[in-house]
């Protein structure tokens, strides 16, 4: 079965329906008019609906990597096993990444929906497409059907476990590859299943050089396993369906998980095979965790981080997880930062020959606190407008505080903000609770009634004493440094030093230091030993709460 006429023969034997050529195919999805140096990616998930966060720092890579050069970034979704496929999966895809902002030019918008010229972008739709390649490689000598059963699969491969030899379908053990004509129509007519293999040079000592552009210069065994191209349903194996894809879809930069780095060899022959100008590939090792003092993977099973959704139920800002993962990308991502902090993060340009080789590792302290910067550097509006978005999902008691008083809430959030060093309390949308609840008394009467936080060495009656003879003498309309002058004035009436460093020189003539009166002022109106700034504080709250606050410790 050598000849060109008996290949046409057996292609048309196995395909007869299929009539359109790898020629109309070339026509329909012609080379793309991109400027020189542009790169086109893709993201190209299975439909399982759960995105992993080592999938979103994957997608971030191509979709950087597109839009810094003006190239294209599109969505594939590979969908040909459908035991995999979870209903509405497509859609939670999307929804995912949109709110990591990872946005694509051409591809699945949803689950019936789709733009781009390239497509269509659903595996499960491009079957005609994979035929026309498949039969197209029958009649070029490269692939022939295999009619073993499992059964018989398990024998050859017993078989050579037993001669300690690599086990596959290849050489003598390939019992269908050298079937003549004649012979494939008789298993035919039996109504025998079949897969269709890739026909390689049988050459086990080969070796396959290549350049990953993450990894370098990588050497491996050359694939001499006659892979399975099309299994016994029709559909084709990922080996076959992203190579024709990457092809007519014109991607030129294939980044992807390094657990397909060993398939590079095979997948490179498929693009040989079929004269096709290969992509560039880039295996991204996966992000690991300390676990002790070992490394391991970032894990499904065990760590809640890795599911996307966590950082989103958490309310981590989407912009905090995106420059945490841009930073594991490149780590001089952080150096920029701090040399362009009002650019967007968008403007910083990745370089896969700066990625870690071995695996970048996860940290979600380090997340939390460069998020804690990232917040600090917001507006009290946005603070306000997103705490507030991730509230009426996620917590319905502050979604109900926050909507009541737009203008009070965004005097909560301008406290200590937009200075040369705001504070940073606030890594994600669900600290906000904790951090301003004593602003508003449902949540403060809840706090005291398990108990005040004031100072162990001041006792109890001092602590009413002082309350009840500052809210005597503090004033609301005061400025912030008659505020404090006249807290000042009140210590040194009341036998405590107004000065620190008076006190330390001589505490024995003194009750406390301003300090320490200050701090059960704070106390009584925020039941916190440590807040943000006090006299700001009481200024937003206004003088009737503040009063209430002062009247509740004395007739406690």
């Amino acid at each position: 079965m050598h000849n060109l006429t008996q290949n046409r023969e057996l292609a048309d034997l196995l395909f007869p329906d299929i009539q359109k050529t790898p020629e109309y195919y070339e026509l329909l999805y012609p080379k793309r008019q991109l400027e020189e140096g542009a790169k086109v990616t893709r993201f190209a998930p299975s439909p399982t609906g759960y995105v992993h966060m080592g999938s979103l720092y994957a997608s971030l890579v191509s979709e950087r990597l597109a839009h810094q050069s003006n190239g294209v970034f599109f969505l594939r979704v590979e969908d040909t096993d459908k035991k995999r496929e979870v209903e509405g999966g497509v859609s939670n895809i999307i929804r995912a990444l949109s709110r990591f902002g990872i946005s694509f030019d051409e591809g699945v918008t949803d689950v019936d929906d789709e733009k781009g010229s390239y497509g269509p972008y659903k595996q499960s739709e491009r079957m005609g497409i994979y035929k026309a390649f498949a039969k197209h490689m029958v009649e070029k000598g490269f692939a022939y059907p295999c009619f073993c059963s499992e059964e018989e699969l398990n024998k050859i491969r017993s078989r050579q476990e037993e001669n300690k030899i690599t086990p596959g379908y290849y050489g003598e053990y390939a019992v269908h590859r050298n079937f003549t004509l004649e012979q494939v129509k008789e298993e035919l007519s039996r109504g025998k299943p079949f897969v269709l293999r890739v026909k390689v040079p049988n050459n086990p000592e080969g070796r396959f050089v290549f350049k990953d552009l993450i990894k370098g210069d990588v050497e491996m065994p050359e694939n001499f396993q006659d892979i399975v191209l099309l299994k016994s349903d029709g559909l084709p194996t990922y080996h076959f369906a992203h190579v024709v894809d990457d092809h007519l879809m014109r991607t030129t930069h294939v980044i992807r998980g390094d657990e397909w780095l060993s398939s590079a060899p095979l997948h490179v022959q498929l693009f040989e095979m079929l004269e096709w100008e290969k992509p560039y590939f880039a295996h991204i090792s996966p992000i690991m965790k300390m676990e002790g003092s070992s490394k391991r993977k970032l894990s499904k099973r065990k760590d809640p981080e890795a599911d996307v959704s966590f950082y989103h139920e958490q309310g981590f800002p989407s912009i905090s997880v995106i420059e945490y993962l841009v930073n594991l990308i490149n780590s001089n991502f952080e150096d920029w930062r701090r040399d362009n902090p009002g650019s967007p993060n968008t403007s910083f340009k990745i370089e896969l020959e700066r990625m870690s080789v071995s695996g970048a590792m996860f940290d979600i302290v380090k997340l939390t606190d460069m998020s804690k910067d990232i917040v600090a550097r917001m507006t009290a509006e946005e603070v306000y407008d997103m705490s507030l978005e991730w509230a009426e999902e996620y917590d319905s008691e502050l979604w109900a505080l926050l909507s009541k008083d737009e203008q009070y809430a965004k005097g909560i959030f301008s406290i200590d903000r937009g200075g040369e060093k705001p504070r940073k309390d606030i890594a994600k949308w669900s600290d906000v609770k904790p951090y301003i609840f004593y602003f508003f008394d449902e949540l403060f009467e809840r706090d005291v009634a398990e108990g005040y936080n004031f100072p162990d060495t001041i006792p109890a009656d001092e602590v009413k004493r002082l309350i009840r003879e500052y809210a005597k003498v503090y004033n609301h309309s005061d400025n912030k440094d008659m505020w404090f002058d006249r807290v000042k004035e009140f210590c040194e009436a009341m036998g405590y030093s107004k000065n620190v460093k008076a006190f330390k020189k001589n505490p024995g003539a003194y009750k406390g230091h301003v300090g320490d009166v200050a701090g059960v002022i704070r106390v009584a109106v925020t039941n916190r030993r440590n807040t943000p700034d006090l006299y700001e504080i009481m200024q937003v709250m206004g003088e009737k709460k503040v009063i209430e606050r002062f009247n509740k410790v004395i007739n406690r």
